[in-house]
């Protein structure tokens, strides 16, 4: 098959080989889609075992043609992310990094927290992975420059927040802070950010001394405790490399076996010679064994993420398609990137940090005794192969109210919970848990695309797990499923069979442990949308009242009971209202407002009978 290549285009694009069902089982671009198909199905094509083994399972193919190699790579990373291949090498991580943004373009910027990189001129300091760094450094600057956090226009004088009460802004809305001190907040604050300590220092103790000298002691002590409080930050910041500038660093382990062996990836970013953060990948199958294939793998599925590059990126092994790739790093950085393999020095030792922190993630992945509890409970349930991975489905929900479904997702020891899904219920309609439960079960493995659990738990009884197997099948998925109850804990099969789970048994335990976490899961997503709408503003149920409007009706009637007696006219008087709005919010205060409300309610009353 395959033979008639010649309608292919001499073009660069991306083609997809697919299997059964049009299973997508390979994502790759190529400069020439015709040349590239032609070395794969030729009759003396010299395939290495990987794909020949993938030929071998391909039933079509399909491609897509591209202006040139750069958006073709782009391209071949979004594919990629999106059908999860069997022979492509995939980060499982679909999360974008934070990072903080500073607002210089704005009169009066501020600090906020963003996941999308813009070319709009703000500064952006990150990635910050974990988060947890990012919250810390925010909070530091917010005690300590005061800078504020609202996203309210500044275009007229407002009385100061709650922040400004505890100290953490300096209400320039309320004009508490002239524009010059205020931009010189704002500079320090970038220079803590860039972990320039000597200037910001340096810069905080002239100007304690100078006010001290024009007698303005107030103030200068201010800034002595400012001055301290950094000093102390920048102690506990971990400097390895003050020399360097920005770098991200791609560290990787391989397993010694066959192509399928598993690697693990390990990245550090370092910032201004500050290391900022760190993130591991475990990549299942390796796929490869030329590592310059596994490089441009790794670097063009990771920045094809809202993430903004550095200056310099090292790594073990010069990439396959350097330019392209440099192409996008160019493109997303605005500026050139350098990718380079360190031959000594502190960059070669940064690399071979990276290294060993992704062989020691490696082996902490491959722990002991996870085979044998797979297999123990393959033969607890009678399965037909061992589970490797197992997912649980629940549902949460009171009095049909806020209804919500979860997925969690356990693999070789451990939960995944870059894999964890939460859902609401949108075609069930009051309490039907069955119903909810077939929902949330089709919807996931549809979503799933392909990459389903070896056995799936549904958190419940019998007529759970029927409705969930009447999901699958709908979907058109294979897979173990099971259902597990609680009070007594046992476990119900499609084949009728009913397990006890109350042996005490490793195999027990982690069904039960899957079991409540699912269960936790599900609930604490509930709770967070119940009370989401229980802190509602009423004014927001209104259609085109936004957080916008709403803040506006506030500042301009003082409060719901204001707004409840005021008239047509009134509403029309707000900032930006059309008269279709004013009527709409009218129309909610006449409805709010409670019988014999007063001069208030007669004014409106009067005012649509002349009408």
């Amino acid at each position: 098959m395959f033979t008639d290549l010649s309608e292919v285009p001499e073009r660069p694009g991306i083609y997809l080989f697919k299997g059964p069902k049009d299973k997508v089982l390979y994502v790759g671009k190529a400069r020439s889609l015709r040349n590239r198909l032609r070395s794969y199905f030729q009759e003396r094509a010299n395939l290495d075992p990987r794909k020949a083994a993938m030929i071998k399972a391909v039933k079509d193919f399909s491609y897509v043609v591209t202006d040139n190699e750069l958006e073709a790579l782009i391209l071949e990373a979004n594919f990629i992310k999106q059908f999860k291949p069997r022979y492509n090498i995939v980060l499982r991580d679909d999360k974008n990094y934070p990072y903080l943004k500073m607002t210089v373009t704005e009169e009066w910027p501020k600090i906020e927290v963003v996941r999308r990189i813009r070319q709009d001129g703000d500064l952006y300091f990150g990635p910050y992975v974990p988060a947890q760094a990012m919250w810390e450094a925010l909070a530091f600057i917010r005690r300590t420059f005061s800078i504020r956090t609202c996203g309210n226009l500044l275009d007229r004088p407002r009385r100061p927040c709650i922040q400004h009460q505890m100290g953490k802004c300096s209400a320039p809305c309320a004009g508490k802070i002239s524009r010059d001190e205020y931009m010189k907040v704002v500079d320090e604050a970038r220079l803590f950010l860039l972990g320039q300590r000597t200037e910001l220092v340096d810069r905080l103790e002239q100007r304690m001394h100078r006010l001290a000298e024009e007698l303005r002691f107030e103030e200068a002590a201010a800034l002595r405790d400012r001055r301290t409080r950094l000093k102390r930050a920048f102690e506990s910041q971990k400097v390895v490399a003050p020399e360097l500038e920005d770098l991200d660093i791609f560290g990787y382990y391989r397993s010694e076996g066959t192509l399928e062996s598993p690697v693990a990836v390990h990245v550090q970013f370092l910032r201004n010679g500050m290391l900022i953060g760190a993130k591991d990948f475990y990549i299942e199958r390796g796929m490869t064994d030329r590592d310059s294939e596994l490089t441009r793998c790794l670097i063009g599925l990771f920045y094809s993420k809202e993430i903004l590059p550095p200056a310099t990126v090292l790594t073990n092994t010069l990439p396959k398609d350097k330019a392209t790739l440099r192409a996008l790093l160019r493109a997303k950085r605005g500026a050139e990137v350098v990718i380079e393999v360190p031959r000594e020095g502190k960059k070669l030792e940064l690399l071979r940090m990276a290294n060993e922190n992704a062989r020691l993630e490696l082996l902490s992945r491959e722990k002991p005794g996870v085979d044998d509890l797979q297999q123990a409970v393959k033969d607890k349930l009678g399965l037909a192969r061992v589970p490797r991975s197992i997912g649980a489905f629940d549902v949460s929900t009171i009095q049909g109210s806020e209804s919500v479904g979860a997925f969690v997702f356990w693999k070789d020891g451990d939960f995944d919970k870059d894999r964890y899904r939460h859902l609401r219920i949108k075609a069930v309609e009051g309490v039907d848990d069955f119903a909810m439960m077939r929902e949330i079960v089709g919807r996931t493995v549809r979503n799933l695309r392909g990459d389903v659990p070896d056995l799936l738990l549904i958190d419940g009884g019998r007529g759970q797990l029927d409705v969930a197997l009447e999901a699958l099948r709908e979907a058109d998925v294979s897979a173990e499923a099971a259902a597990v109850a609680k009070k007594p804990d046992r476990v119900f099969l499609k084949d009728g069979r009913v397990i006890d789970l109350e042996d005490r048994s490793r195999s027990a335990h982690l069904l039960k442990r899957i079991r409540d976490e699912v269960h936790r899961f599900a609930i604490t997503f509930h709770r967070k949308l119940r009370d989401k709408r229980l802190m509602e503003s009423p004014l927001e149920g209104i259609p085109g009242i936004g957080k916008k409007r709403r803040l506006e009706l506030l500042r301009h009637f003082g409060g719901l009971d204001a707004i409840r007696r005021a008239t047509d006219e009134d509403f029309l008087r707000v900032k930006g209202f059309s008269k279709g709005l004013a009527g709409r919010v009218a129309s909610w205060a006449r409805e709010e407002s409670p019988p014999g409300a007063g001069a208030g309610q007669a004014r409106r009353n009067e005012h649509n009978t002349n009408a």
